[in-house]
């Protein structure tokens, strides 16, 4: 019986360690900048590509007149 209990708790420790982690992760990343400067995208700002903007934002109007 006491197996079936150490089982328990070392895999909630696990569970609890893994989550612990993740929200590391989650909240040591940086958010990227977008719609600075004045663009709908987002331009790199180091490497060789700088100063490239990526990606637009594009939101396609439903409204057909």
């Amino acid at each position: 019986m006491i197996d079936r209990f150490t089982h328990l708790f070392k895999s909630r420790q696990k569970e609890q360690e893994l989550s612990t982690k993740a929200k590391k992760l989650f909240n040591a990343r940086s958010e990227v900048d977008i719609n600075a400067n004045g663009t709908s995208g987002y331009v790199v700002k180091h490497g060789r590509n700088k100063g490239k903007v990526l990606g637009h934002r594009i939101t396609k109007s439903n409204e057909n007149w």
